[in-house]
């Protein structure tokens, strides 16, 4: 019966969807291996898309893809915050089992170059893969600190990426500088760039010394070496010419992302584009300042829209929109404020970032990771919308699946293959996921939402991002089904139940291997 379900799962997926979003199939489309560009914006909130049930901004061309894909209720990042996210992504496996957090803007990279990653997967079934946008998962060695006047290494190129183009951390870290794939771009060395996380170097004003200067101002923790008007967390020296400018994120990074396209049309391609939109410091293009009511963070999402309509249409000039796997989501939930003061609290009014659901990044509760998640592959999908339970971490093992790649033993071992799932919207994904925030790990099973006890000071959420932690030293045990905003602990009431979500969250921590992950295998090829 199980090689039967997973057949007729096969059949399903298989089938072509008579209203997809298309152009005409051309000779070079009709390849066995899909384009796969995945689209990971950053702190974009469950309720910050149209297609999601936004009314104070629209977002055309995401909803397009929606409207023609499948559109998810029930996806998850692997965890609230952005660094472990995207670890998490890349390796398919839990950031908590190396104790992945938020990087300086000079850690060391976080992803050994010998470890598995999904670049290095698909660069095994022949693709030319490329990274273009925000990082964060650190750079170079822990042996010493980087030289960004020398090769910048190991970095994308070590783990598995033919070419990157590089926000090396945020725009709100220093260095503000690009990186293109090894080097720092447009750099003088007669004017070598140098950064301290540590203590002042250099001339640049800071926050704190000229608050003046400054176009939004921020908190001490982003009251830095200034840069274009805005001060940022650490402290850069020289490197003028390198500088970055904020408004100039989107024109850029599309340019790249669509020129890495154009360059590898001809075999099967993986773009990563990581987006900056809509992470602090907000500063859209003047082309899309006022597009809302909502201030720049408003502007910001609309911003990241077009860039997401650009890439699409170049795909789609290019004749090759119809076999490629777009999959669009977000690093984790919505946050405000962040750092800086540029109104985006003061002006919401009525939009809901994060939907009907409680907390946002940083938070143990379901805004933290439940985050838009959208499967677009108009040659072989059902479009429709899908209630099932998946996470981010599942696009590792899914993809090895599709393309007939078999995994080792302990490759990406939180990575569950749920491909039938992500191509037609009626099959049912996991039953279990593991939800991660720097202070607690939570627990989502059946109905229920478990939250595990912790002693985490994590007051700084509340204070400084006007955002509920989700952190208690008691277990909180909620049913969703009947109380989606997490108001009504059952934790006291339901003991039992309490103590097999710990039972299950202790064995999905315990794993060391794929074998023992109870992942889906291969019943077919």
């Amino acid at each position: 019966m199980k090689k039967l379900f997973f057949i007729l799962s096969r059949i399903a997926v298989l089938s072509v969807c008579s209203n997809a979003l298309a152009d005409t199939p051309s000779p070079s489309e009709e390849v066995t291996k899909p384009n796969i560009v995945i689209f990971y914006v950053d702190d974009l909130g469950y309720g910050d898309l149209s297609a999601y049930g936004a009314e104070s901004v629209t977002t055309a061309h995401v909803d397009k893809l929606a409207a023609n894909g499948i559109k998810f209720t029930d996806a998850h990042s692997s965890a609230a915050t952005c660094t472990p996210s995207r670890y998490s992504l890349l390796t398919g496996e839990h950031a908590f089992r190396e104790n992945v957090r938020i990087l300086k803007g000079d850690a060391a990279m976080v992803i050994s170059p010998e470890q598995p990653t999904l670049p290095k997967l698909l660069k095994k079934a022949g693709y030319t893969t490329g990274v273009v946008g925000k990082w964060h998962l650190g750079l170079g060695a822990d042996t010493a600190p980087v030289d960004w006047n020398e090769d910048v290494k190991p970095g994308p190129l070590e783990i598995g990426f033919d070419y990157s183009f590089l926000i090396p951390a945020t725009g709100d870290r220093v260095p503000s500088v690009y990186l293109e794939n090894h080097n720092v771009v447009n750099l003088d060395k007669n004017d070598p760039l140098y950064v301290d996380y540590n203590k002042k170097i250099g001339n640049r004003p800071t926050g704190y010394e000229r608050p003046d200067l400054l176009r939004q101002q921020a908190d001490s923790q982003h009251s830095q070496s200034i840069i274009n008007g805005v001060s940022r967390i650490g402290w850069m020296a020289g490197g003028k010419s390198a500088e970055w400018v904020d408004e100039d994120f989107s024109t850029v990074t599309t340019e790249k992302a669509n020129t890495f396209i154009s360059d590898n049309k001809n075999t099967p391609f993986f773009l990563f584009f990581s987006f900056h939109d809509i992470h602090v410091p907000r500063l859209p293009n003047d082309r899309f300042k006022g597009a809302t009511n909502m201030g720049v963070r408003g502007d910001a999402i609309v911003q990241m829209d077009w860039i997401t309509g650009q890439v699409v249409e170049h795909l789609k000039a290019n004749n090759l929109l119809n076999n490629t796997l777009i999959i669009f989501t977000s690093d984790n939930g919505a946050v405000l404020t962040d750092g800086y003061d540029d109104d985006a609290l003061t002006l919401i009014g009525e939009h809901k970032a994060n939907g009907p659901f409680k907390g946002g990044k940083y938070s143990a509760y379901e805004a933290g990771t439940r985050v838009p998640f959208i499967v677009h592959y108009p040659s072989k999908i059902n479009t429709g919308v899908s209630d099932s339970l998946i996470s981010q971490i599942d696009i590792y093992a899914s993809i090895a699946d599709l393309l007939d790649l078999t995994l080792d033993e302990k490759e990406a071992i939180d990575s569950e293959n749920y491909l039938p799932a992500l191509f037609n919207p009626n099959l049912p994904a996991r039953k279990t996921l593991i939800e991660e925030t720097p202070h607690t790990l939570s627990l989502r099973s059946g109905s229920y939402k478990y939250i595990r006890a912790t002693d985490k000071n994590a007051s700084f959420v509340v204070k400084k991002k006007n955002i509920d932690p989700g952190t208690m030293n008691t277990p909180q045990l909620f049913n969703l089904v009947s109380d989606i905003h997490e108001d009504m602990n059952l934790a006291k009431k339901l003991p039992q139940k309490v103590n097999e979500m710990e039972q299950i969250m202790r064995g999905i921590e315990a794993r060391q291997t794929r074998l023992e992950s109870g992942a889906a295998t291969r019943e077919i090829n």
